[in-house]
């Protein structure tokens, strides 16, 4: 199994009832698997923050419930995160927070383990699929046990990689779902809350306790002239680069075991902190006043590997033997057939800023489109258009727009366009709808008419939703008509108060797209001149024959004819953005040759 997918069997086995989440690479296969099993409910929710509620509602119900999310997206549970620190649990709770090191799918490398010590919450760290399976039904245990929400901390690796897993048995001993009247524990009005804070204080120091006698923090025996104090996937690094060295492993990276970190320093020679991103461990202990090496020896950024960390601490021991393989450069594109390349196409012809968001689309910012000039966290586009417009006064009411997706509007862009509207901005929103939420893998949300099951659910109307909050000027336009959705844009952007534009179109990678009829575009070469309009769309289909002096003429083309077009007619998904821009008779749509 992988990581994701065997914490969602940890979570079966430990008898959760309710799930609910936000998916975000590389937490999504969690939910995906965990929608498989039976008895259990789960959900795609607007956001991150919903989806915490959910599951803190689900616990006061004396259910088990869990909230996964990438690491940003605790950025937007962090609200309740922190109460529900003072309220504690019914039912266990348990978050997973899954870091993304390297950026692989982010907009930043944050570290994860600084919200457990600021929420004053016991964080897990698994560095393996078989342990993240158990660390997650322990931390159901300690859940319940600390009357605590728990966060168990994953990483893109960890998140990805496969490795054996042993199933086990369902856990069935915890009490029956109920109503529990307790608003002295559960309502945190302030005079409650402080009593609560005291609680929390004493919890912690409970969990430091079980730091210190728990399975998961061990002393490893070795050669005690280097020791190493680590924790997820860096353990595995640190025993492939020294299988011989004095290991404390941390399963629980907060609250620190104190007493036998002061132990094992004691054991050894020198000591070396081998985590990856913020020096979080490092700190803590250098805080209990032990001298120690860590990002004097391995770096603060990226993640690691098993190269960086043997030459961090040895330099010039031969890390060769454990460097990754290169892989060829693949630069990222939007699919053939994309619907988004129409918009960002026309974006890039017109004289405005483009404020854009997270999501697939974040793309149309690569050339050739090159048509996206911010992009800060999921639904920021909107109200970064705003403050821009207010920014630039009357003259500003046709330079800026913003762009968003269908699921991206829904989590955090609604609020946004009502702030637009509420405070009459001459800002045009362009909602990217295609159906789906596409970015992390073809995930339903509130705007597609199915839940995470696939089964009919009820669908928000974007057009009336949008004129429901005060937008006056909502159009709807076909982005694969380039050309009519370019009037409509110009249209929007000289108003001079707030519009939307909902481009619909489905994504080419949805099911029902792929099961079409394959029919293409090809390119009719004699009737190529040139031009590179369609070239300019960056579609993948879509490739370009220079030719060398002379040859024009000699192939029977203008004297200064630069090249030639050609569709790919095997990647074409039938798109016809191309077709709609070219004046010359060159692109015409039928069965694949």
């Amino acid at each position: 199994m992988s990581g994701n997918e065997a914490i969602a069997l940890g979570v079966y086995e430990a008898g959760v009832k309710v799930a609910s989440g936000y998916p975000g690479t590389p937490s999504t296969e969690i939910m995906e698997n965990l929608s498989k099993y039976p008895g259990v409910y789960t959900e795609w929710a607007p956001n991150e923050k919903v989806g915490l509620e959910v599951a803190i509602g689900a616990s006061f119900a004396g259910a088990r419930a869990l909230a996964t999310m990438k690491h940003v997206g605790v950025n937007v549970a962090a609200d309740p995160l922190f109460t529900a620190s003072y309220t504690g649990v019914c039912g266990g709770l348990v978050l997973v927070t899954a870091d993304d090191p390297e950026m692989h799918s982010s907009q930043n490398e944050q570290d994860n383990r600084n919200y457990a010590f600021a929420a004053k919450l016991p964080m897990l760290e698994p560095s393996d699929p078989s342990e993240a399976k158990e660390m997650v039904k322990l931390a159901f245990d300690l859940s319940e046990d600390l009357d605590s929400p728990v966060m168990l901390r994953i990483t893109t690796r960890v998140a990805h990689v496969k490795g054996v897993v042993s199933k086990g048995e369902m856990n069935t001993s915890h009490p029956a779902c109920g109503i529990n009247k307790i608003p002295g524990k559960l309502v945190m009005l302030p005079a409650i809350a402080r009593k609560r804070r005291v609680v929390v204080e004493e919890r912690m120091a409970k969990c430091r306790e079980l730091a210190e006698t728990a399975d998961y923090n061990r002393i490893e025996e070795g050669d005690t002239k280097r020791g190493f104090i680590t924790a997820g996937v860096s353990y595995l690094y640190v025993k492939e680069a020294f299988p011989q060295a004095a290991v404390l492993k941390l399963g629980m990276c907060w609250p620190l075991p104190e007493k036998k970190i002061r132990q094992f320093a004691a054991m050894v020679d020198e000591l070396y902190i081998v985590e990856e991103l913020d020096p979080f461990l490092e700190t803590h202990i250098k805080a209990m006043g032990i001298a120690c090496h860590g990002k004097d020896c391995i770096p603060n950024q990226g993640e690691l590997n098993t190269a960086i960390v043997r030459q961090g601490i040895t330099p010039g021991s031969g890390p060769e033997l454990f460097a990754p393989v290169e892989l060829p450069n693949r630069p990222p594109n939007m699919c053939a057939g994309c619907p988004h390349r129409g918009i960002f196409f026309n974006l890039s012809r017109m004289k405005v800023f483009v404020s854009g968001d997270i999501g697939c689309y974040t793309l149309g910012f690569l050339p050739p489109l090159s048509a996206m000039d911010s992009c800060v966290c999921m639904g920021a586009s909107v109200p970064i258009a705003h403050g821009m417009a207010k920014a630039l006064g009357e003259d500003g009411y046709n330079q800026v727009v913003s762009v968003i997706g269908d699921s991206t509007f829904i989590h955090s862009g609604i609020t946004g366009l009502i702030n637009t509207v509420y405070n009459n901005s001459a800002s045009t929103l362009i909602i990217l709808d295609n159906r789906i939420t596409a970015m992390t893998g073809q995930q339903q949300n509130p705007a597609t008419g199915y839940n995470i099951r696939g089964e009919a659910a009820s669908s928000i109307d974007l057009a009336a939703l949008c004129r429901a909050v005060g937008v006056k000027h909502v159009y709807k336009v076909n982005p694969h008509d380039v050309v009519e959705t370019r009037k409509v844009l110009k249209e929007a952007v000289e108003l001079k108060e707030p519009s939307v534009v909902i481009s619909e179109a489905p994504c080419v990678l949805l099911p029902e797209m792929k099961e079409r009829k394959p029919v293409s575009y090809f390119t009719n070469q004699e009737n190529c001149v040139g031009c590179m309009s369609c070239i300019r769309l960056g579609c993948p289909a879509i490739s370009w024959t220079p030719f060398a002096e002379g040859e024009a003429e000699q192939r029977g083309y203008r004297k200064n004819q630069k090249g030639i077009s050609k569709i790919d007619e095997i990647l074409c998904n039938d798109c016809g953005q191309c077709a709609s821009l070219c004046k010359f008779n060159a692109i015409t749509r039928g069965e694949g040759k």
